[in-house]
Parts: C-alpha cells; structure tokens; sequence
C-alpha cells in the first residue's frame, strides 16, 4: 500500500525540526568548549540529500569577538555535534554541519531604534 504525501511537504520538514531541536539540546548540555556561551540555535537549513546542514545561531553579547570565538567553538565542536546527533536521529545520511551567525537580531535592533527615534521627532513636531 502507498502512502499519500502530505501536501506540507513530508519528511524532510520533520526531520529538519527534529535535527534543530537535537542540536540546541546538545549544544545546551553536551558542548563544554568554554568558547561557546549563551548560543541560541535559530534556525537549520538542510540540503534535499541530508548532506549538509546550515545551522544558524545567536549569541549575547551579539559583539564581533564573542561571534568570532563562538563561531570557532562550534566549529570545532562540530565532529562530536555529528556523531552525537547520529546517534539520535535515525536517517540515512548524517549532515555536515555548517555554522552561520544569525544577525536578525541585530538588525531588530536597528529597527527599534530608527522606530525609537522617529516616535521622538513626532513627539517633538
């Protein structure tokens, strides 16, 4: 009997959830690289093929150093992030993980204080 695709997608969605939760968990508990701090696992981007995984994160402070050595603490926790995530989430191919910092929040920043500054010019008009 065939199964009917659901028409969100299917798998790859639920797979791609069920890999960002498992890694904001193990980065949460099982990273103890003292580069990585307060990181926030944003969003997981994979490839059609699970081959690769864009993982983007955040991270407080959001300055340049702090997203320089958390950047260079992920990507050398990324091996021990591969295997560990094998061992949770069965599929075929196990991606390679790709760390991007994720500057949404930053650029929310910037917006609430060109809103910020706009609502004093009308407060002062």
């Amino acid at each position: 009997m065939r199964r009917s695709r659901s028409p969100a997608g299917g798998r790859a969605p639920r797979v791609t959830q069920q890999v960002h939760h498992e890694l904001a968990e193990l980065v949460r508990t099982e990273v103890k690289d003292p580069r990585v701090g307060m990181v926030t696992i944003t969003a997981v981007e994979m490839t059609p093929d699970y081959a690769y995984a864009t993982v983007h994160f955040s991270v407080l402070p959001d300055d340049q150093d702090t997203v320089a050595h958390t950047l260079a603490g992920l990507q050398h926790a990324a091996g021990f992030l591969r295997t560990q995530l094998a061992r949770r989430v069965r599929i075929h191919t196990t991606p390679e993980l790709r760390f991007r910092h994720d500057r949404s929040s930053e650029h929310g920043m910037s917006m609430s204080r060109l809103i910020d500054q706009a609502n004093e010019r009308h407060a002062d008009d």
